[in-house]
């Protein structure tokens, strides 16, 4: 059997019998590893002291990697969502598999000779190719696992994307420290041998999603469930758009912006959970403790991104899409001014305050697939879902740049602690408020945008063939 053969949508449809639980833990295994992207924090310190040591715009440019990834992340799955649907899950995930390991891999041959840039290639252009591809194909195949339950199924999986940061980072930290890659002066070859264990470890682990994985055959419903007689919610459609005439719609861009500033308002944060936790609390920790609080905020931050994800998520199937995200938009500008006024003061109020918002974060990604499965139907989802991931991709690009450039100047201009943060705090909520003003703007798409020939949730004859 030929290599192609082996990856052909056709030799993964499920047998009689399967167990429809048996993908969530296909999904979780590239889920879990591409979600290291979240604990890159723990890496820029370390590449500060030592590549980028002296430059006045560290702090940008160790974000780099990381932004890049996000970018790509966004631009693959816009690319690759039409074949991520047409040529199957088995392809897309070892596709995203070799990429995503393999930018480990450069990176550690970037750090190793001194060039910085082969680690802005490697980890953010390569592995941020397997990011896109290795997130959106897990999520388009549960939605169809599971149609009577989509926000649960892919707060699942998504769930393991944000709860990857829970394993790398005391696993990278840990591995750091062993190496001699953290403290004032870190060893560049100790950040090499990171990065290239991590690529190892990474291929061996996601290789069991795309050994696992199966769709399910032509016609197969959940048993007990008929789509005929299911509770149809507010924006909720049985009909079906195309990815071509979604992106004509406003309900797409509209959700574009929902998405985007959802993302930036937590990304930032999440970016420099690492510095930022240090910068607020350097003058109330002792020196000794301060790195490890750090990384245990990193770690913290990553549970509630995590379990935000499937808890959110699945209150979606209960109260509808458009009440969810004017929970996480509407309460989340109210969590940033709330940090904005108490600073430092008090711990124990940031810690709640960044752990909400994070969850909200995490919970934007988790319900925003089952939010285009009610608007657009299940016919291109995956490939619709890869296009609006280009809202991540800007966001990517917004959050990190807007936290790190304004905290870097200030840093210049003599400002400390929390005043490195309230301008862009400030930013943060204003762009809450437009997104929850854009969701509220969300209606029905209008059905000359359907798919035409279709009963009632049917897919079109082309597709279904």
């Amino acid at each position: 059997m030929s290599v192609a053969g082996f990856l052909d949508r056709s030799r993964i449809v499920a047998p009689e019998g399967w167990s429809r639980w048996l993908i969530p833990p296909a999904a979780l295994s590239i889920h879990l590893a591409i979600g290291q992207a979240y604990a890159w924090s723990v890496f820029k310190l370390p590449l500060g002291g030592s590549l980028l040591k002296g430059n006045e715009y560290a702090g940008t440019l160790s974000a780099m990697p990381f932004t890049l990834g996000i970018v790509m992340l966004g631009v693959s799955a816009a690319l690759f969502g039409t074949a991520v649907d047409h040529r199957g899950p088995r392809w897309a995930m070892l596709v995203a598999t070799a990429c995503f390991s393999s930018g480990f891999l450069i990176s550690a041959l970037g750090v190793a000779v001194g060039q910085y840039w082969l680690v802005i290639f490697g980890y953010g252009f390569v592995g941020g190719i397997g990011l896109g591809i290795g997130y959106i194909s897990p999520v388009s195949t549960l939605i169809k696992w599971f149609p009577d339950r989509p926000g649960m199924a892919t707060g699942i999986a998504i769930m393991g994307f944000g709860g990857g940061a829970l394993i790398a980072s005391p696993w990278s930290t840990s591995m750091l420290a062993a190496f001699g890659a953290s403290g004032a002066n870190p060893r560049a070859s100790g950040i090499a041998w990171t990065f290239l264990i991590h690529g190892i470890v990474y291929a061996v682990f996601m290789s069991m999603g795309w050994l696992l994985v199966r769709v399910p055959r032509e016609g197969w419903q959940p048993a007990g469930w008929d789509p005929a007689t299911a509770h149809k919610r507010p924006l909720e459609s049985k009909a079906n758009v195309s990815a071509r005439n979604a992106i004509k719609t406003p309900q797409f861009w509209l959700l574009w912006v929902v998405l985007c500033f959802n993302v930036t308002a937590g990304i930032g944060i999440l970016e420099r959970a690492s510095p930022l936790y240090q910068d607020f609390f350097r003058s109330s920790t002792p020196a000794q403790v301060l790195t490890a609080a750090a990384a245990g905020f990193v770690a913290i931050l990553s549970l509630a991104n995590m379990l935000g994800r499937f808890v959110w998520s699945s209150t979606s199937d209960l109260i509808g899409r458009k009440n969810a995200y004017r929970m996480y938009l509407g309460v989340g500008a109210i969590l940033y001014l709330v940090l904005e006024l108490v600073g430092n003061a008090s711990k124990a109020v940031f810690l709640i305050c960044a752990l909400l918002i994070l969850s909200f974060y995490g919970a934007g990604f988790a319900t925003v697939p089952a939010y285009l499965r009610d608007l657009f139907g299940t016919y291109e989802v995956g490939a619709i879902h890869g296009r609006l991931l280009t809202a991540w991709s800007a966001a990517g690009v917004f959050g990190p740049v807007i936290v790190n450039f304004i905290a870097d100047r200030r840093l210049a201009a003599g400002y400390s602690g929390p005043s490195l943060y309230s301008l862009a705090f400030q930013i943060m909520i204003g762009l809450l408020v437009i997104g929850f003003v854009c969701n509220e703007l969300i209606k029905p798409v209008n059905p000359r945008f359907h798919e035409p020939g279709e009963g009632a949730g049917a897919l079109p004859a082309e597709r279904a063939a």
